[in-house]
């Protein structure tokens, strides 16, 4: 098949198909050597996450290395059955699983290490947005056409229509190309914004009325939103994390050579904040990944000095110092958190390679995480692909009552039967209601933030009072809401959700999966966890902070500490967050009771630091974003909110602060 397919061409996959089926047994069957038929591979995974695609210790790798990799993280039954290059040496080409293939975090290195590998198709019940609009810009085909297994299997060749088949015409356009970057060279030269059309009356929502902002006008995109339909837009602010960058250059030198320019490089921003605790990170202390690590540093870095980028790196050392990797210092901030308290602004359009890039979408943005090869093309066309989703309303109505916050309102989300069911999948969440109103700017970023595991493209929140505050206090500036900046009356949405937030109580979300909440005055038994963890982007801001305080003061107090067999981690997510905290004397509480402070990264959350399991059996409470297989570690990780993990370290259970009151 040529770079480009012409609508006539079909393609034989010459390959195995592996069905990743929930039975060990019958995976392990088809790297030994048995081909199975769909009838014989019984249930398919369903929540395939990237997490288990590509590890995050396979991230130190951004070149061909990825394709001994795929799915080493693929956990059938309590097992993982598929070891380093068993895709390769199995040569299989096309991968079959259930619903929701690709959930998780935006990394492209999953579909890179399928293609790299040899596989050529996925077919899955359905599929995350990030994860098919990386494989579409890598050139991997993904359908959710079963009947196209018997028929691949028979040696049949499938017309790239059929392939492309209920596709966007500008994704079908990509996978034409053979990904982003060949069809940007070839159709992206052409790009103008879209004027506004003043005849256009109808009520509008606040992320329609962003986007058709930024809209650009090219061969394969409309002058109009249409959901379901390919577009581009123009981003106010693109960032990247030292995860992706390296994969980037790599991408952008292959593509246009030495000679490269940015598109106006004064609005990209280059973040260290994964691994700077790499050197007390069990997995990669354990898999002697260090000399990995360092490796991405001295790309991503290079990379930055090369294009003169602003830079956010670790917090001891030259930042651009290609030999100056410091570890255990921490980092500036997380990303997306360092994003939304020093940024974003109201109106504006945001992209980053991580899948929390929505967490400013609290600030009244649209804020969306994509890929290594969109942001590649975002740097050099300035545009950004993405497919128009649908707009889903949800609305908090009620009073939160005491001791219930956003995290858990997003935990109740999660629960339920619609949402687990895929009704998120690829909208744009609008967060409102009188509930949203009275809430802080970081507890509206918890909501935002956590629109990737609700499935959704983005989440945001209508700028407002306390936008304005928030504005003005972490930046001193003096924002003035424009008119425009709202949703219309008698805006269409795809679906209202409402939820009497007066009926919430403190949630928990049990091992495996984000979705799997509960209330926590349900659960007859409760864990003993080895690990606490407090911090990351969804849990490591001010206000969170002022929850951990609240309990550990009161615990200290009272002559309270954590218990000798508990480990309790403490970790900023920004060093603006660990001044705020000196500050107002938090510390003395923290190091009372016995918590580890950790400087700003990403940590445990991404199995980059202590606070990471080592064991299977290892309980961890957590109040990070997943909790997919393998997320932080081996263990068991229980999600929570900050208040309930504080409480949970203190009583060396899993309790909420009020029952920890109750024990006095």
């Amino acid at each position: 098949m040529s770079d480009q397919a012409s609508p006539c061409e079909s393609i034989r996959f010459d390959g195995r198909l592996l069905f990743l089926s929930t039975d060990p047994a019958l995976v392990s069957a088809q790297l030994a050597g048995r081909d199975l038929a769909l009838v014989e591979a019984g249930s398919l995974r369903e929540s395939v996450s990237t997490d288990e695609i590509t590890p995050i210790p396979v991230l130190v790798h951004f070149d061909d290395e990825l394709g001994r990799h795929p799915y080493v993280g693929f956990k059938a039954g309590d097992q993982l059955p598929i070891g380093v290059n068993a895709v390769r040496q199995g040569r299989f080409a096309v991968t079959v699983a259930g619903a929701r293939y690709g959930k998780g975090s935006s990394r492209e290195h999953s579909p890179v290490a399928e293609r790299a590998a040899g596989i050529r198709l996925v077919i899955a019940e359905s599929f995350e947005r990030i994860y098919r609009q990386n494989a579409d810009n890598v050139g991997l085909f993904t359908s959710t056409d079963f009947s196209l297994i018997e028929r691949i299997q028979r040696g049949e060749a499938i017309p790239v229509d059929e392939l492309v088949a209920g596709r966007d015409a500008l994704a079908a356009s990509i996978l034409r190309h053979g990904g982003l970057l060949r069809y940007g060279r070839a159709r992206m030269a052409g790009a103008t914004p879209v004027p506004a059309n003043p005849g256009d009356a109808r009520p509008k929502t606040l992320f329609e009325k962003i986007v058709e902002r930024h809209l650009l006008a090219t061969p394969d995109t409309g002058d109009a939103l249409v959901p379901g339909q390919g577009a581009f837009v123009r981003a106010d602010r693109r960032f990247i994390h030292e995860y992706y960058t390296g994969m980037c250059a790599h991408l952008l030198d292959s593509s246009f050579g030495a000679g490269l320019v940015l598109h106006e490089p004064e609005t990209i921003l280059a973040f260290e904040d994964h691994l700077s605790y790499a050197d007390r990170s069990p997995v990669h202390l354990g898999q002697n990944l260090l000399g990995h690590a360092r490796h991405l540093s001295r790309a991503h870095r290079a990379f930055v000095r090369r294009h003169g980028l602003r830079q956010h790196g670790y917090l001891a050392g030259d930042p651009l110092d290609p030999e100056g990797t410091v570890w255990g210092a921490g980092s500036e901030g997380i990303s997306h958190a360092l994003v939304a308290e020093r940024y974003a602004l109201p109106g504006q359009l945001i992209v980053g390679t991580d899948s929390h890039t929505p967490h400013s979408g609290a600030l009244g943005c649209v804020a969306f995480g994509v890929g290594t090869t969109d942001m590649a093309n975002a740097f050099v066309t300035g545009a950004v692909r993405l497919t128009v989703p649908e707009v889903l309303r949800v609305e908090l109505n009620g009073v939160l009552p005491a001791g219930v916050s956003a995290k858990d309102v997003v935990l109740h989300l999660l629960a339920r039967a619609d949402i687990r069911a895929g009704a998120g999948v690829g909208k744009a969440f609008e967060f409102a209601g009188p509930v949203v109103a009275v809430l802080s700017t970081d507890e509206r970023t918890t909501l935002t933030n956590m629109t990737a595991e609700l499935g959704g493209f983005t989440g945001l929140v209508a700028p407002d009072a306390e936008t304005v505050r928030f504005l003005r206090e972490r930046r001193g500036v003096d924002f003035v809401i424009e008119p425009w900046m709202c949703s219309d009356p008698g805006a269409f949405y795809a679906q209202v959700m409402t939820v009497d937030c007066s009926a919430l109580s403190p949630m928990v979300a049990k091992p495996g999966d984000p979705g799997n909440g509960v209330p926590l005055s349900e659960l007859s038994e409760r864990v003993k966890p080895q690990i606490v963890y407090g911090g990351s982007c969804t849990a490591g801001k001010r206000e969170d902070f002022d929850a951990y305080h609240a309990v550990l003061a009161w615990a200290a107090a009272r002559g309270l500490k954590v218990p000798a067999e508990v480990k309790l981690y403490l970790q900023f997510g920004t060093a603006d967050v660990r001044a705020y905290c000196e500050q107002r004397g938090y510390l003395t509480a923290f190091v009372a009771v016995g918590a580890e402070l950790l400087a700003p990264a990403c940590g445990a959350c991404a199995n980059c630091g202590p606070g990471s399991s080592t064991e299977a059996t290892q309980v961890t409470i957590s109040a990070i974003n997943r909790n997919f297989p393998g997320r932080s570690g081996p263990g068991q990780v229980w999600l929570a909110s900050p208040a309930t993990v504080a409480a949970s370290a203190i009583a060396g259970e899993l309790v909420s602060f009020a029952e920890l009151q109750q024990r006095g």
